[in-house]
């Protein structure tokens, strides 16, 4: 929500309506600030290393020309924090890369959420909100595993105890960074997608928090893409199992491995409007919620993939099982199954290398047929006028239905 020094300006006018109470404030990288740093990433590993320093001149001027709009008296210490890690970045940015891409992503990466929190914190002392800044990396460990780190939740929890809960003592703010962290040699770690509201989670679960909010562009979780569905409302209570269900079929919420170490220890989770904090927002809970709308989620760009038996006998066992080595190996997930005694169909995002690379090697096991062009709709809550309204003109390809939920991969040709 940070992508402006307008919206900075509206985190300090939230927080000052929370002055009494004790926050960690999780902080990403701002706007579209991850993707230029991944930009520079891919150019410094293939060599370019004078792109990659021209790129990074863009998101050095992108943060110092905030400076003149936030600051009057704290500017200079803002400018030098910024520096500081400008010159930490350029360092890796002129030597030649010696080890994988996956390890370069995370060090590049990484420093979208150092300097957004850093403008903030500074920020925030320029308007009298005292604040306490750190570097989330000295306290939440992973393993090696680059772009996707596996959390170390015993030393995490040892470095948060000893090192982020005493800061409390002095400050009711605290703030630090989402998304990142390191591993024990103290190398920079990412934590995968929507790695920041995870960060959030994961210092709600140690810090034993009272509550978790994260803040969005939105009024809250809502029961379809406004975008796409004139009469989506905003859901104002869900529980864990809901959200977990809704972010499986493949809806913009809240991600499971955010949910999970909340729901653990059945800390509340809250998700709130940036733009209109006055909202309720939606509250997630592990409360059994009462009759909930239909919840909607399209999945475009689909694929029908139909493995037939070459000599007719049952699909299951060696052939599938083989099937499962090729998917995990091009990580691609499927979306919806369905089986005969000698068929698999299976619906996967339509990512056209992996597709066609799945339809090559399976074709040793199958005879392979695709089919594209498709849309996976999924209705949670579901009922019979609803699925008309929504497939009215279209033809369904595939249907599976439980009680509780449809899907329907629809042709829209």
């Amino acid at each position: 929500s940070i992508n402006s020094y307008e919206r900075i300006k509206n985190l300090s006018w939230i927080l000052q309506h929370h002055t009494d109470e004790k926050i960690l404030i999780v902080i990403s990288a701002m706007g579209k600030m991850t993707n230029s740093l991944e930009k520079i990433a891919e150019e410094y590993y293939e060599g370019k290393k004078e792109e990659a320093l021209h790129l990074f001149e863009g998101v050095k001027s992108h943060h110092l020309s905030l400076i003149k709009y936030l600051f009057t008296i704290e500017w200079e210490k803002a400018t030098k924090d910024l520096e500081i890690i400008f010159t930490q970045t350029e360092s890796i940015l002129n030597t030649s890369p010696t080890k994988d891409y996956n390890y370069y992503y995370d060090q590049i990466v990484s420093i979208g959420e150092l300097l957004s929190s850093s403008l903030i914190s500074n920020f925030l002392t320029e308007e009298n909100i005292p604040n306490i800044w750190f570097d989330v990396r000295k306290v939440l460990k992973t393993d090696s595993n680059f772009r996707d780190g596996k959390v170390d939740w015993d030393l995490s929890k040892e470095k948060i105890n000893q090192e982020v809960r005493p800061l409390f003592n002095d400050t009711n703010f605290v703030i630090t960074q989402g998304f990142i962290s390191s591993d024990q040699d103290d190398n920079s770690t990412t934590l995968g997608r929507e790695g920041s509201d995870f960060t959030a989670a994961i210092f709600a679960k140690l810090l034993n928090a009272e509550s978790a909010t994260i803040w969005k562009d939105v009024d809250g979780v809502m029961s379809g893409d406004p975008r796409e569905i004139k009469t989506a409302v905003v859901v104002e209570n869900l529980n864990y199992k809901e959200v977990i269900e809704m972010a499986y079929y493949g809806a913009q919420v809240i991600h499971p491995k955010t949910i999970k170490p909340l729901q653990n220890e059945n800390i509340p989770l809250y998700v709130k409007s940036f733009i209109n904090p006055q909202l309720p927002g939606t509250a997630i809970t592990a409360v059994k919620t009462g009759k909930l709308p239909p919840m909607i989620v399209y999945k475009r760009n689909q694929a029908l993939i139909t493995l037939e038996s070459i000599d007719f006998t049952f699909v299951e066992g060696g052939p599938i099982n083989n099937l499962h080595t090729i998917l995990d190996k091009l990580r691609l997930k499927p979306n919806l199954t369905q089986n005969t005694a000698i068929s698999l169909l299976m619906c996967v995002d339509d990512i056209e290398e992996k597709t066609s690379e799945l339809a090559e090697q399976a074709a040793h096991i199958f005879l392979v047929h695709i089919r594209r062009n498709l849309t996976l709709l999924t209705i949670r809550h579901y009922d019979l006028e609803i699925i008309e309204q929504l497939t009215k003109g279209k033809a369904i390809v595939l249907e599976q239905r439980t009680t509780e939920t449809v899907q329907l991969l629809i042709s829209e040709d």
